[in-house]
C-alpha cells in the first residue's frame, strides 16, 4: 500500500470552533470518540475533548497516557492532554478548564441522559449544557484529500481480496466458511480490518438485505449477493456485487439485469448540487418500472468516512444537496424471497461535474 497524504486536522479545530461560536456556545465537550479521532488522531476506547476558543483539551485515563501523547503529536494537533488515573481527575481538570464557560455545548447524540444529569450537576454547574446534534458530523460530510486516499486504498484492498477468493463460489462453500476466506484476505492484504460485518447471502437468504453468513452451502443456480467492506487507517469502503453460480434463471437473469441499469442510474444522477432525493429516484424508477418497486425495500445509499454510514443518506425522505467532495454509496436492489436477492453497490466521490468511483471489481455476474 502506497503512503498515504497526511491531514490537516487543525484546520479540521477551527472548522469546529466556527460552528460552536456560530450556536452561540462558549466552549464545547465532544464526547463521541469518532469525533475526537476526526479532531486529533486518538484511536483509544475512552477520551473526552474540551474545544475552547484558543485552545483544547484532551482528557483520558493512564492506559492511553503515551498512546494520546504519540497520536495527537504525529497528528499536529495542539492541545493540552490530562491522563487521570481515575473519572474524578478527569471530571477536576475538565472543569477547571471551563470554569469561566456560560454556555457549554455538548453532543446530545454522544451522552446519555445520567451523564448529562452529572455534567450539569457535579461536572459543569455553573455553565448551561446546550445540547447540539450533529455538529462535527456535519464538519465531517466533507472528506479532503487524505480521507478520500484512505477510503479508495480501502476500496482498493476490498477489490483485490474478492479477485483472490471469488473462485472459492465454485467450490461449494458455506456463506460462513466464505466469508471467513473474505475477511482474512482483506486483513492479509494490509486493512485494518472490515468496515463491518460481512454480509453473504445466497439463495433464498440473498432476499435478506442484511443476511449474515450461516451455514448454508452455495449450490448451483443459486444468486450470491456479497456485501462487505474493508478499514484503512480507520476509513470504510463499502461494495455489494451479486453472483450467480451457473447460468441463472429468466427470472434470476431479469432481477439482475434491473438491478445493474438502476445502479447505472443512480451513479450517473451523482454530482455536486444534485439532491439525494433526485439520485434515489433515478435508481429506484428503473426498479419502479420494472415491477418490482415493492421489492427495492431500502434506500439507496448512504455516505461514509470514518463511520460506514454517515450522512447525507441517500433516501428519497432526505432533503439535502450533494456538493463536492461527499463519498456516498449507490446500491440498489430486489429481493424476492423465491428467488434470492441481487444488490450492486459502489462507493463513489461526489465531484463538481458527476463523481469518481471508489470501488471497481468487475461486475460480471456470473461464477
Amino acid at each position: 500500500m502506497t503512503a498515504l497524504p497526511t491531514m490537516d486536522r487543525r484546520a479540521r479545530a477551527d472548522r469546529v470552533r466556527n460552528a460552536v461560536a456560530a450556536d452561540g456556545c462558549d466552549a464545547f465537550l465532544v464526547t463521541r470518540l469518532v469525533n475526537i479521532r476526526w479532531m486529533t488522531g486518538f484511536t483509544g476506547s475512552a477520551a473526552m475533548l474540551l474545544v475552547s476558543p484558543d485552545d483544547m483539551l484532551f482528557v483520558s485515563d493512564g492506559r492511553y497516557a503515551e498512546q494520546a501523547r504519540q497520536q495527537l503529536g504525529d497528528a499536529g494537533v495542539v492541545a493540552e492532554i490530562a491522563i487521570g488515573l481515575s473519572l474524578a481527575a478527569q471530571r477536576d481538570a475538565l472543569a477547571a478548564k471551563a470554569k469561566s464557560v456560560a454556555r457549554l455545548a455538548v453532543e446530545a447524540d454522544g451522552i446519555t441522559w445520567a451523564q448529562q444529569r452529572t455534567f450539569a450537576g457535579e461536572w459543569f454547574p455553573d455553565a448551561e449544557l446546550v445540547a447540539t446534534e450533529g455538529l462535527v458530523d456535519r464538519e465531517r460530510q466533507v472528506k479532503d484529500e487524505g480521507e478520500v486516499a484512505r477510503i479508495a486504498a480501502a476500496a482498493a484492498i476490498a477489490d483485490d481480496a474478492l479477485a483472490a477468493v471469488l473462485p472459492l463460489l465454485k467450490e461449494r462453500p458455506t456463506e460462513r466458511e466464505f466469508a471467513l476466506e473474505l475477511d482474512s484476505e482483506i486483513r492479509r492484504r494490509g486493512a485494518d480490518g472490515t468496515s463491518f460485518d460481512t454480509i453473504v447471502g445466497s439463495g433464498p437468504n440473498g432476499a435478506k438485505p442484511h443476511a449474515r453468513p450461516g451455514d448454508r452451502r452455495v449450490e448451483e443456480g443459486d444468486l450470491v449477493v456479497i456485501d462487505f467492506g474493508a478499514k484503512v487507517d480507520g476509513y470504510c469502503s463499502d461494495m455489494t456485487r451479486t453472483f450467480s453460480i451457473g447460468a441463472p434463471s429468466p427470472t434470476a437473469a431479469r432481477m439482475l439485469e434491473v438491478v445493474g441499469a438502476a445502479q447505472r442510474a443512480g451513479v450517473a444522477a451523482v454530482a455536486a448540487g444534485v439532491g439525494v432525493r433526485d439520485v434515489d429516484a433515478a435508481a429506484r424508477s428503473v426498479i419502479v418500472d420494472a415491477g418490482w418497486g415493492e421489492a427495492f425495500v431500502h434506500p439507496t445509499g448512504h455516505a461514509l468516512g470514518l463511520e460506514i454510514h454517515e450522512h447525507p443518506r441517500v433516501a428519497s425522505t432526505v432533503d439535502a444537496l450533494l456538493v463536492e467532495g461527499n463519498v456516498v454509496t449507490v446500491e440498489p436492489g430486489v429481493y424476492l424471497p423465491e428467488h434470492g436477492g441481487v444488490r450492486i453497490e459502489d462507493t463513489v466521490l461526489v465531484t463538481s461535474d458527476g463523481c469518481q468511483p471508489l470501488t471497481h471489481a468487475p461486475k460480471h455476474t456470473t461464477i
